[in-house]
């Protein structure tokens, strides 16, 4: 018969029996500066949409687009709420009722691969690490990706300027990247980012986007229709061209007194 181990008194409990989880923590940051606008909502649309590593399972990618991220488990009620960020590695939920509420790290145990901020005047000073840490006061963004989560690509967008900015985690501290026509490569996704001009949402401009290995802009769910309604049209302008070629086939047997049919 199994009879369950018994736990060692004299250790420690486990995280799970002592930090707060994703339920026991708040999800909303009403005090929070920088109130999202439209774009803050259409191009983490567009980033999660496009984001289609190879290298993973899309049941093992998760994407987090204006959540809360828990980062120490020493504080455990600090937060950051970063745009848009991505974690490889980890299950996606499968059913509604367990869809995330908050990122909290030391649950998942898998800290993000990426982090993109979109600057905005109210934040731009802290996404770029211009700030110092107040006294008694929780990290900055920077410090927080940077030194306690070591989020391993840090990239930050300027929608004014039209400027990409990507920072990789080396050593203990990041370094800006020198990038190619705006574009970063991510071999560990099989994926690149970079900027794309274009129409989205309707709204025509610069936007952030992932490419594939063949230097081609992964589509959206609103083209992937398009294409394959295209598709479908071609097949049936085919389908009919077929028919009227074989119907004058038909015609022109006929003409000369033999039966199609018996052909």
């Amino acid at each position: 018969m199994y009879e369950p181990t018994q736990r060692d008194p004299n250790l420690p409990p486990p995280p799970e029996a002592v930090l707060p989880t994703m339920y026991d923590l708040p999800s909303e940051q009403p005090e929070e500066p920088g109130v999202p606008d439209e774009f803050h909502v259409f191009q983490p649309q567009l980033l999660r949409e496009t984001c289609q590593p190879v290298t993973y399972p899309a049941d093992q990618v998760f994407v987090g687009t204006d959540i809360n991220l828990y980062y120490d488990s020493r504080q455990p009620q600090w937060y950051k709420r970063p745009d848009w960020f991505v974690v490889l590695g980890v299950p996606r939920a499968q059913t509604q009722q367990t869809l995330r509420l908050s990122y909290v790290i030391w649950m998942e145990g898998v800290v993000p691969f990426l982090v993109v901020e979109l600057l905005s005047p109210g934040t731009e000073a802290e996404d770029l690490g211009q700030t110092l840490r107040e006294v008694n006061q929780p990290p900055t963004k920077w410090q927080a990706y940077e030194q306690i989560l070591r989020v391993p690509y840090y990239l930050v967008f300027d929608r004014y300027q039209n400027h990409l900015r990507v920072f990789q985690l080396v050593g203990t501290r990041y370094q800006e990247m020198v990038l190619s026509d705006q574009r970063i490569w991510f071999a560990e996704m099989g994926l690149g980012i970079g900027v794309w001009q274009g129409t989205y949402a309707n709204a025509e401009g610069l936007w952030l986007r992932w490419y594939n290995a063949a230097n081609k802009w992964l589509p959206t769910a609103e083209e992937l229709a398009t294409q394959a309604e295209q598709r479908a049209t071609r097949a049936e302008q085919q389908a009919a061209q077929e028919r009227q070629r074989s119907d004058r086939l038909a015609a022109r047997l006929r003409a000369l007194g033999i039966d199609p049919d018996q052909v």
